[in-house]
């Protein structure tokens, strides 16, 4: 796995059963997104999507919490841009979600601590999520005036136009046993019980045969009537939305206020 030793933020190991271990490594931020990340997160699942040595992938992180969303000086390069390059930018996190949602390879996502914005984005791009029963989650963007448009699709496939119509809009964190029953987790456990299950899953997975996880992934996709290259528009759109809100009166109030620590005072 040579190609994959250069990256920074990231750790990736593969055994020897074909199960890739792909491990967000900023602890210190709670595996918060930056460029760099997006960019080799992106960059390790497309080559893992090719990588004959891979069977199925674990998405996991190191530290207390899954993911936090983004990181507070990637906000802050937000607020400066133009609509266009906010697009842009959206663009590339749009990229990381479809090369895990289209990805060939089983994803399993093991999740604990927190999980927010686009961490949720990322857990509901996997085919199977166990989580922590004390795992929190939430969709926190309307906080600061923004919507959560590039993980959208995603999330809606996973929890229902009805459950993302609240999130959506009242920005509420949320617990494991609530994203179970709306169908974001597939399973949830103690914490001390996290690597059993998911080994559990794994072990289901490998008595299956390669083609046929594939061509059921696939299937999936198909009946839900979205391939990439609709997934492709579908971004355009999505990116397009979250890059005017940014640009806009609203937004900027929220992002600002975000940054300098204070509570946004809405119109």
């Amino acid at each position: 796995m040579k190609q994959f030793s250069m990256y920074k933020t990231i750790k990736i190991d593969t055994n020897k059963k074909g199960v890739t271990t792909l491990t967000m490594a900023r602890p210190d931020v709670h595996n918060a997104f930056n460029a760099e990340m997006i960019a080799e997160m992106t960059a390790a699942f497309e080559a893992l999507d090719k990588n004959s040595d891979t069977i199925i992938i674990v998405l996991q992180s190191l530290g207390d919490s899954f993911s936090a969303g983004a990181d507070i000086n990637w906000m802050k390069s937000m607020v400066e841009a133009t609509q266009g390059e906010n697009q842009e930018d959206s663009l590339k996190l749009a990229a990381l979600m479809r090369a895990i949602n289209f990805c060939s390879k089983t994803v399993i996502a093991k999740v604990q601590g927190l999980a927010l914005g686009g961490g949720v984005g990322l857990i509901a791009c996997c085919d199977i999520v166990i989580a922590n029963e004390q795992a929190k989650f939430g969709l926190t963007e309307a906080k600061l005036g923004l919507v959560p448009a590039v993980i959208s699709p995603y999330v809606i496939d996973a929890i229902s136009s009805r459950h993302a119509r609240r999130y959506f809009q009242t920005a509420e964190i949320f617990h494991a046993q609530k994203a179970y029953e709306m169908g974001l987790l597939s399973e949830i456990c103690p914490i001390e019980q996290l690597d059993e299950l998911v080994e559990r899953q794994i072990k289901f997975l490998l008595s299956t045969g390669p083609s046929a996880k594939q061509i059921s992934k696939k299937l999936v996709h198909s009946v839900i009537s979205r391939t990439v290259a609709q997934q492709k528009r579908l971004d355009q759109y999505t990116t397009q939305v979250i890059a005017s809100v940014r640009v806009s009166p609203e937004g900027q109030l929220g992002l600002k206020s975000f940054l300098d620590k204070n509570k946004p005072k809405w119109n």
